[in-house]
């Protein structure tokens, strides 16, 4: 490896700072969806978000003057945007309905681990072995997590391969907007990838319309949260962290997420965690921690 890609390989602090921004708004957001969810509908919610995000994207792509990216970068970017924001979006927001949050969060845990399998093979990154120690300590970390959130019911077939489906999106469309980014910008790459998924999502805008005028304030505030930030501004800062790090690493950082969401369950909804929620959460910390170290 030459000087200039293991210096692409080491995030500096405003990468991690990035990084810390997109997984704290990622973890935001499974409150934020719980409040919607009771009023609008998986595709509509969707398509709500990712519009929202699109203009605001768009407006500060025209602002700063970018353009449009060259077009070595078009393949990720319109993989990354079907896949991770269209696809992907839809199947966690419905699956999410047809499953407990506990068998949800361990079946999307699979995301994580499928990244550093998929950026091995096809972006040759490598497997180091405190990475995949680290990996195995936060996935078990996450099962415990979603043990403990767990109902008991588990949810139907149809709910759980809505989940995996979603998984597998979410590491693919990862592991695809890395080369992207060699080309573009992350503001470009962003920006265009969710304009992609908010068309993926556009057969759900009259859904949203009518759903939005029978919805209370609280509701579609939520979905505009959602949009502008756990979209807009997280998505963009994954970007400017993914295009300084590898996909497997920085995938290892969103075990974050559920020791976060315990958290804020228990800060914003009232929501007392469980002992076991907590014993999850700081193997998710460790899992992360070890991962990150090297």
């Amino acid at each position: 490896m030459d000087l200039s890609s293991a210096a692409a390989t080491r995030p500096d602090g405003k990468a991690l700072a990035a990084t810390a921004t997109a997984v704290v708004l990622w973890a935001s957001a499974f409150v934020s969806i719980r409040s919607a969810a009771d009023h609008f509908g998986p595709g509509a919610l969707s398509f709500g978000r990712l519009a929202t995000g699109s203009v605001v994207l768009l407006a500060l792509l025209l602002y700063r003057r970018e353009g449009l990216p060259p077009k070595a970068a078009w393949p990720g970017i319109v993989a990354s945007g079907v896949l991770w924001f269209g696809l992907y979006t839809v199947a966690i927001h419905w699956g999410e309905r047809l499953v407990d949050a506990g068998t949800a969060a361990m079946v999307v845990a699979l995301g994580p681990v499928l990244i550093a399998l998929l950026s091995s093979r096809l972006l040759h990154e490598g497997l180091p072995r405190r990475l995949v120690g680290g990996l195995a300590v936060s996935f078990a970390g996450a099962l415990v997590v979603g043990v403990s959130m767990s109902g008991g019911g588990g949810g139907s077939v149809g709910g759980i391969l809505l989940c995996v489906l979603a998984a597998v999106t979410y590491a693919a469309g990862v592991v695809l907007q890395k080369p992207a980014l060699r080309h573009a910008s992350p503001l470009q790459v962003t920006a265009l990838s969710c304009a992609t998924g908010a068309v993926v999502c556009l057969p759900f805008a009259p859904q949203l319309v009518s759903q939005l005028a029978a919805a209370p304030v609280d509701a579609g505030l939520n979905v505009l949260y959602l949009g502008l930030f756990p979209t807009a501004l997280a998505f963009t800062a994954w970007a400017y962290a993914l295009a300084r790090t590898t996909a497997a690493k920085l995938g290892a950082t969103t075990y974050v997420v559920p020791a976060l969401v315990v958290l804020m369950s228990w800060a914003v909804l009232g929501e007392l965690p469980r002992p076991l929620a907590f014993a999850g959460g700081a193997l998710c910390l460790a899992g992360v921690a070890l991962s990150r170290r090297g």
